[in-house]
């Protein structure tokens, strides 16, 4: 099964095979230099210690769709459960070492389950310096933690105590001085978190090109399905679902949302089972997955062929303020998400002001100077823009839907992050909205790629103009 991989070694340069994908879009090479970054920023005699995802079950034997722990995966390649990585930094700092412990080969289990790679692989194949079989990693991994200076690894208790990582560092026995548990206790432990995010969060050429195959595969899927007349929201999930496969995809990104009509309203709707009805707007947000590389899209649209004239003046409302904020993702521009979030408030809020929407009761709009009096202000008034408009604009994106965990969105973009921008407006179906728009949830998102004069977005080929909407729905 590893005929198509280049068999190398952790060490850089030592032959053209490396140029060879590992997974598809990234090669060893690239994987190797991931570590190396991540190596460079511990210290002397440092170590970092990951686990694999493991396999999550739906009831009794029946299991999910295996998805490998994204840290994991970004530094290793390695996509199969039950395996721990470790990436030591030298005493002398400068040369690290990489050794991935995994399931042994075991011709029965894999009968059952499938092929497994190896020891021998993890060492052949994925360039480490030293393999074994997870179940004897809290042997080897004792003598790594004995001669660390300090111990990065994951920052919050894992959430299953069946986890591969919980497995080797709790243990319900008495703690010896040989067990990993006391070997931690006797070490410095820091959280990897915020080392991983600083390394995955600009994006390489390889990974922006894995982020655009998504995109515009998943685009295209979005642009075929508004070709079609849909009467329930199962149908174009699964039609999407579909789609993404065909047009090139690995598998869906994450759970569509597919809401019809007042279902728009529920940002997470996933039931996807309603009836859609002629007068109302679908919203569908989803995308596909390449190489374990994300997209995210949401494009709204009515289920007849044409827009009403209300329809169209809030949906052009929001496609302004989209157009308008993915400009803006630009590094020379000094933008930070939550600014460009802000822009974005700004830019809906005088829109929806000229559709007729009192938006008088914005306490975004109040002064700092009148905070005193806001607390009793706000006993009688709706936040109307928060109301409307409950979400931020955007988040990072990669091999994650919310990418790199934790990292602020109050920091300026920078060249090759990768961002989604999607404005929406959901009106609640009350008397304090006009009448004309109630019941309208619209949202457009598109994945961007930052640049340093201009965006690069990912899902073009997901149409959003009026003209060209209606053009196909014809």
């Amino acid at each position: 099964m590893f005929e198509s991989y280049y068999l190398a070694t952790d060490h850089l340069g030592a032959s053209d095979g490396h140029h060879l994908d590992l997974t598809p879009g990234i090669t060893a090479i690239e994987y190797a230099q991931r570590r190396s970054k991540l190596a460079s920023k511990l210290p002397k005699d440092g170590v970092a210690i990951l686990a694999a995802s493991d396999v999550k079950y739906r009831s009794g034997a029946v299991f999910y769709d295996f998805h490998q722990d994204s840290d994991f995966f970004y530094l290793t390649g390695f996509n199969e459960p039950d395996a721990v990585a470790v990436i030591g930094k030298s005493s002398a700092g400068d040369d690290h070492s990489f050794h991935l412990y995994v399931r042994a080969k075991d011709p029965k289990a894999e009968q059952w389950e499938g092929s497994r790679s190896g020891a021998q692989a993890a060492i052949d194949v994925f360039n480490a310096d030293e393999s074994g079989d997870i179940k004897d990693a809290e042997k080897l991994l004792s003598r790594a933690i004995r001669d660390a200076s300090e111990v990065f690894t994951e920052s919050s208790p894992p959430r299953s105590s069946t986890s591969t990582f919980s497995r080797l560092f709790t243990s319900k026995s008495p703690p010896n001085d040989h067990s990993l548990a006391q070997l931690l206790d006797q070490k410095p432990v820091k959280p990897l978190r915020g080392i991983l995010n600083e390394i995955r969060n600009i994006k390489s050429d390889a990974e922006i090109a894995n982020m655009r195959k998504a995109g515009q595969a998943s685009g295209r899927a979005f642009t075929e399905a508004m070709k079609q007349r849909w009467t329930t929201e199962k149908d174009l999930t699964a039609f999407l679902e579909y789609k993404f496969k065909r047009n090139g995809c690995d598998t869906s990104a994450y759970v569509p949302v597919v809401a019809g009509g007042k279902n728009a309203s529920q940002i997470h709707y996933v039931r996807n089972d309603d009836v859609l009805l002629e007068h109302d707007f679908v919203l569908a947000d989803a995308g596909g997955e390449y190489g374990n590389y994300i997209t995210d899209i949401t494009r709204t649209w009515p289920i007849s062929r044409t827009f009403t004239g209300p329809q169209k003046d809030l949906y052009n409302a929001i496609l302004t303020t989209q157009r308008t904020c993915v400009a803006l993702c630009r590094a020379d521009a000094s933008n930070s998400l939550d600014k460009i979030h802000q822009i974005a408030e700004a830019t809906l809020k005088d829109s929806l002001s000229q559709l007729g929407f009192d938006m008088s009761g914005d306490v975004r709009a109040l002064s700092s100077l009148l905070s005193i009096v806001r607390d009793e202000w706000l006993k009688d008034h709706e936040q109307a823009l928060a109301t409307l408009f409950p979400h931020h604009l955007g988040h990072y994106i990669g091999l994650d839907v919310h990418d790199t965990p934790g990292q602020s969105r109050k920091d300026p973009l920078q060249v090759e992050q990768c961002v989604t921008v999607e404005p929406g407006v959901y009106v609640p179906d009350t008397d304090r909205w006009p009448a004309a728009f109630r019941g309208m949830g619209i949202r457009i998102e598109d994945s961007v790629c930052v640049q340093q004069e201009h965006p690069l977005v990912l899902t073009t080929e997901a149409v959003k103009e009026v003209d060209d909407i209606e053009a196909l729905r014809a």
